[in-house]
Order: C-alpha cells, then structure tokens, then sequence
C-alpha cells in the first residue's frame, strides 16, 4: 500500500521492468492497481496500450497484431464502456481507437470519444467541430480533456490545481467558453458516474428477483440454524430426539407408502419390497421348472424300485409321494434368495432415511449399524421359518386336498392338456385370450443395419400372442407374434448400450419373425425388464432351462417304457402336477405373509421404540451429535449467505426509489468509417482505450448530455487542424508479386473482431 502517488509510478516502472526488462519490451500481463479515496468513483479503468506499428527495442515483429489481439480481449466485451482517446492535434479519420471501437460496438451504445492536447493544437485551430459531434459524429458525442503536461509531471503538479487548470482554459478558449461545463476531467466522471446508475437501474428488477428466490430458498434452513447452539446439550439432546423421530417417519413412509411425499424419480423401498413378492419371487419359482423328460425318467425309476423284483399291476402311491417331496425341497433355493432380496431392500431403504443424517457422522454411523445388526438378527429367523415351511409342505402330502385331482381325473387327462397345466404347476392363474396383460413401448435390437437397425415400438402382449405396432394409437399393427412353443432367455447387457435386454425363440428351432431365429427386446430399466417377464411368465411364456455342464440329453431320447409303465408314469405325473399347483399357491401366499410378519413389521417396530435406547447406551454417545466440518461451515455460510441477502434486497429497495437515468442519445450518421477517405493512413501516436467493467448483464446506459445534433455530410477530406506525424504508413495492398515483404515481418491479416463477446 502507498500513500504517496510518486512512490506508485515508481512501482509500475518497477513492475514493468521486472516482465518486460528494459528495452522497450512488451507483456500482456496486467499490472493491477486500486486506488482508495472518497474523491474517486467505484469503477474499473482499463489503460490499454496503443497500437505499436514498427517494432523497437526487444518488441516482436508482430508487435502490432500482439497489441490488437490484447484490446479485443477487453473492449469485446459487452458490459464495458470504451473510451475511444485521440489526440487533438491529429487527424480524427486516422484514429485506430475510433476504428477499433467501431468494429465492437456498431451501433455506439457503449462508446464515448474522449479528445485530449486541445492545448497543444497550432494557434488559429481547434477541435469545436469535434467536440460539437459534427466532424465524425458518435452517437455519445466527444468529451474534452486537458491533462499535465510532461514537464507538469515532472514538476510534480497537484492534481486539484491540474483540475482548476484545466478548468480556467474551457472557460478562457474562445472556441470552447460556450461548452465548459460540458468538458474535462471532472464532467466525464460524471458521465462515467451516470452510466453506472443507469445500469445499475436497469438490473435492479432482474437483480431483486434473483436475490429474493435464493432468500426463499434459504429460509426454512436458516430458521433450524438460528436455535442451534453447539455447545447446549438440552438443545443436543431435543435434536437427537427429532431426528430419531424423522428417521422413523421416514423409514415407514418408504416402507407402507404415503401420499404427501410421492417420490416420481424411482421405485421406493416398499414398492420394490412388492415387485419382489409379486414378480421376481414368481420368476424364480418358473425358473427352478423341473425338466419334463428329467421327471418322467425319475417316475419310472421310483415305479420300478418300489416294484422291486415283481411286475406292479397297480401304480404306486409311494413313487408319487417321493418325486412330491423332492419337488418340494427345491423351493427352498427360490425362498431364501427371495428372504435376501428383501433384506437388501430394507438395508438400501435404511441407508436412503440416514441421508438426512448427514450432518451428524457418528449419529449416522451408529444408527445404521444397530438397525442394520437388527435386521440381520432377523434375518436367520425369517430363514429358519421358510425353511420350515418347506419341511412341513414335505412331511404331509395331503392328498385329500379339494383342489386336488385324484386317480380319476388324472387317467383322462391329455399330452395337451398336460402341457397347458404348466401355468398352473406354478401357481400362475389362465388369462383369457382376449384380456390385454401388458403394453409399453420396447427396442427390437437384433435388426440389422440394413434393415434401420434397432427402433422402438408399441408391444401389446395377450394370453395367446405378443403384436406390437408403429405408435401407442395401435393403427398400424408391425407384426403379431403367437406365444405357442415361445421361451425367453436372459440378453448380457452390451459395453455401448444402457438398456436392459431379453430375447424370446421358439423352441422348435423355427424363425420367430422373418428370418430371424429370436427376437431381442430391450428396456430402459432393471424393473421394466422384471415386469415384462413377470407379464410373460402370465402369458405361458417361461425362461429357457439351462443345463448345467452339459447334461446329457441324448440318453433320454432312447429311454423307452412299456405300455403300462408309461401308462403308470403318466398318471404319477399329472398327479404331481396338480399336487405342485396346491403347494405353489400356499408358498406364494405365505411367502410374504412370514417375511412381512416376521421382518418387515419387526424391523418398523424396532426403530420406533428401541432405537433411540440403544443410542443412549452407548458409552460415547456425548459424541453422537458432534457436527461434522463441513456441516458446520455449511451452518455459518447458510446464515451469514441469509444474513446478507436481507441487507441487500434493503438496500435495493433504497437505491430503486432514490436513482435515475437517463436516456439513450439517438444514432448518428457514421458511414465515414466505411465510406472517407484518408482512413488508410495511420499515425505512429500511442492511443489509450479503456473500458468500465460494470456488472455481468450486457447492457449499455446513455450519459448525462442531450440528444446529439444529427451530423452534416461527411466533408470528402477530413483536414486536420494540427501537424500530421511524418511516420504514417498505408493500408493499402501493393500490386500481386511487385513488392515482397522482408522476411522478418510476420505475413498474417490483423485478427477479426470476435462474432461473440468474450467471458
């Protein structure tokens, strides 16, 4: 920090020298400085350099477009003011700020002409028809400044005596008395002052409303911080309370439902609890399908071993009861992946209610760790109970059951009708032809590219066939598929795609549309594609059976019985059959009554009673409701954010009723810098560009004069009323291969203005 200006021009020398050495070198690294004082405005003053045209010293040979590009980094900008400087004593129609800020801003709505050395202009000239916006008129007009001299600098002139210097020559030139109080140093700051109002002005509304929604935002969580003290354990203890109360609310809406908290993102805990009981659990009880040809040979096996050494006239109750039993056994596997599914989605739905624990890390460790220690204690009792519900399916084959078929029965019944029972071997009611069981839309993946590869359609799937058409209207109808002989078989999901897929074959080794031997199916989701099968599995469609090390078939094929046997083994089977069906129907309907019984309501009950006095047995639970940092440094910015916003909508109702602004001057006539002539020449003279930084909105504010006098026609030479420097170059192109440039000056345009502005 310094006090003194003389010391701040020695440190830009200083700071300059250090990037740049000291000859005459170049850096486009900003050398910032801010200036504390009650006389100076709260605004940003870019000093741009001017454009260099011959290189010097240690300057590079494209020196020029170096200091072009680095302009057009900042007067590109929309939310900036460009103060086009030029010297009185040259000529106007020459100046490379002019030109420069006409190429960013077309239109002149942030360009002010700022016209300096009106004191060192040739007696019997001066710049009226300037600073009157008659010679190249914009549309903001010109200001003129009288600025120390090089010997004023040196002899350290104050600035306030610069300033009443400034002051008397307006007052005291013939050509400018008339126009003073609208020249130098201190109307321009006004002028500077006014366009900072009126934006300001202009944002207000947007600004306001901005402010008062992120207010809103805030305010129910700063309230709950407001009464929070870290080191009050009354104040600890109620918010533990609370939060164990929430925790219990939350958890049971997952688990039972409710309507005032619908989450339409994803499933919720309880949802995906019944999609298990009433889809996936089916779907593994259809997968465990025991192998026809399989059964039939362990039928005959047991037909036989209970014949022993004689020939049985008679069919053996004994062989149904065995294959029954063993039937019965391999529910077990469809059970207890069942019981796990469900323990998963209690310990996900309990992890998803401690995310509002997130402040308190210990609070949250340890209460998922008791309810989750909860759930796995009931989780060997939920097993031990399905377990025993198998046993109890398999020590008693009521045969006296009124669903049952009986001997009767089972003589007449079909190779048909056999195989149309399988619906019912698993438990899965008949669906009459005519009822619509499922539509949604779904991918056809397996077309080729020639054909327009993978398209969605509108799949509708009835009891006897799955149709799918070009859109949900159902008019024009693709393709109909019918389900006889049809399984379904799991699709690996691809590394490119994100959808989920299953593929439907006929088992006939037939084409199932066109000439394509299987049609894959693809969804968006995990659940979508549970559902389908589940819907499939209604329709008689079951997934395929997958041997294991390649069991052999073949064997089978040759096995071979005589007429009574198979009349026996028949018999057992459809007695098996319709056995299976009663034992189905009691699993599925006690499945989900044990595990709802005996973990779902237990693991509710337990969080809303027991929990909070396991917590409170802890031995450090004094550290349960220890904030984490960054819930703490959340807590301080959330008031101090809400604390702020307050103060500023204050203020903004204050400065909305105490500013002004005024408007913007009309357009003005400036073809001159497309049609003059002189604009070729260029002058050597450093010019100063700067710009305002305002605020973020691009928006441009009129200053403080009034409408701007409409300019005369261009003059056809814009004479200057001072010495033109004798180093001008030309613009102009020389003829194609007369001239070459030298080698060391770089061959490239100048950059183009940029077609956006720059952030």
């Amino acid at each position: 920090m310094f006090s003194d200006f003389q010391e701040v021009r020695q440190e830009i020398e200083a700071e300059t020298v250090r990037l740049t050495g000291t000859n005459k070198g170049v850096s486009s690294v900003p050398i910032n400085l801010r200036v504390y004082s009650p006389h100076v405005l709260n605004l940003t003053l870019v000093d741009l350099p001017g454009i260099t045209k011959v290189p010097v010293g240690d300057q590079p040979a494209d020196i020029e477009y170096q200091v072009r590009d680095m302009i057009m980094q900042f007067i590109c900008k929309d939310n900036c003011l460009v103060l086009a400087v030029t010297p009185a004593n040259m000529d106007l129609a020459n100046s490379d700020a002019l030109k420069l800020a006409k190429d960013v801003d077309p239109q002149g709505q942030r360009t002010i002409g700022v016209i300096t050395k009106l004191d060192l202009m040739d007696e019997g000239t001066d710049a009226r028809h300037i600073l009157e916006n008659r010679l190249l008129p914009l549309r903001r007009g010109y200001i003129g400044v009288v600025n120390r001299s090089q010997k004023d600098i040196d002899g350290r002139k104050d600035i306030k005596a610069a300033l009443a210097a400034e002051r008397k020559f307006f007052l005291s030139h013939p050509a400018y008395r008339h126009m003073a109080d609208s020249m130098g140093t201190p109307y321009l700051q006004r002028v500077l002052n006014q366009q900072l109002t009126n934006h300001i002005r202009d944002c207000l509304p947007v600004f306001r409303s901005c402010l008062q929604s992120q207010l809103l935002a805030l305010d129910k969580e700063a309230e709950e911080y407001k009464h929070y003290r870290a080191d009050d354990p009354a104040r600890k203890t109620k918010a533990l309370l609370l939060l164990m109360q929430q925790f219990a609310a939350d958890f049971e809406k997952r688990i039972e439902g409710s309507g005032d908290q619908v989450d339409t993102i994803e499933l919720s805990g309880g949802a995906k609890i019944n999609r298990i009981f009433h889809e996936r659990f089916p779907f593994e009880l259809v997968k465990m399908e025991f192998d026809e040809r399989e059964l039939r040979r362990e039928i005959s096996y047991a037909i036989k071993n209970i014949h022993g050494i004689r020939t049985g006239l008679f069919t053996p109750d004994q062989a149904f009861e065995a294959i029954v039993k063993r039937q019965i056994i391999k529910l077990k596997g469809p059970c207890i992946k069942c019981v796990d599914m469900v323990i998963q989605e209690l310990i996900n739905t309990v992890r998803q209610c401690t995310a509002k624990l997130g402040s308190f890390p210990k609070l949250r460790e340890e209460t998922e760790r008791i309810v989750t220690t909860n759930i796995r204690d009931r989780e060997s009792r939920a097993k031990d109970q399905v377990l025993l519900l198998i046993d109890v399916q398999a020590a008693y084959i009521n045969t006296n059951h009124e669903d049952f078929i009986g001997f009767a029965n089972a003589q007449q019944r079909s190779a048909q009708t056999n195989k149309k029972s399988i619906a019912g071997n698993q438990g899965v009611q008949p669906v009459s032809s005519l009822i619509v069981i499922r539509k949604s839309w779904l991918t056809v993946n397996n077309i080729s590219i020639l054909k327009g590869g993978a398209k969605e359609y509108w799949f509708v799937l009835t009891a006897e066939s799955l149709s799918w058409f070009k859109d949900d209207e159902e008019k024009e109808k693709k393709y109909m598929l019918p389900l006889d002989n049809l399984k379904l078989r799991d699709v690996e999901k691809s590394f490119m795609s994100s959808k989920h897929a299953y593929a439907i074959f006929n088992t006939e080794q037939r084409n199932v549309y066109k000439d394509y031997r299987f049609l894959e199916l693809a969804c968006s989701s995990q659940e979508e594609l549970d559902s389908w099968k589940a819907s499939l599995l209604r329709a008689g469609v079951y997934p395929e059976k997958v041997t294991v090390d390649g069991e052999c078939s073949g064997s089978s094929d040759s096995f071979s019985m005589d007429p009574q046997l198979e009349r026996q083994v028949e018999i057992i089977r459809n007695l098996v059959d319709s056995y299976m069906n009663i034992v189905y129907k009691a699993i599925r309907d006690l499945m989900p009554k044990t595990i709802m019984h005996l973990m779902i309501n237990n693991v509710k009950l337990y969080i809303g009673s027991d929990l909070l006095v396991q917590l409170y047995s802890l031995a450090e639970k004094c550290v349960l409701m220890d904030e984490s940092p960054e819930q703490e440094q959340r807590r301080e910015e959330v008031l101090r954010t809400h604390s702020a916003l307050k103060e500023a909508l204050a203020i903004i109702g204050d400065i909305s009723t105490s500013t002004s602004s005024t408007p913007l001057p009309p357009p003005v006539d400036s073809s001159w810098l497309h049609g003059a002539p002189g604009t070729s020449c260029r002058s050597p003279s450093p010019t100063a560009i700067a710009s305002k930084r305002i605020a973020t909105a691009p928006r441009a504010s009129p200053s403080t004069r009034g409408p701007t006098p409409m300019a005369p026609p261009v003059p056809s030479r814009a004479a200057p009323h001072g010495p033109i420097s004798n180093h001008a170059d030309t613009t102009q192109s020389p003829p194609t291969g007369l001239i070459r440039p030298p080698p060391n000056v770089p061959r490239r345009h100048p950059p183009a203005v940029p077609t956006k502005p720059l952030h």
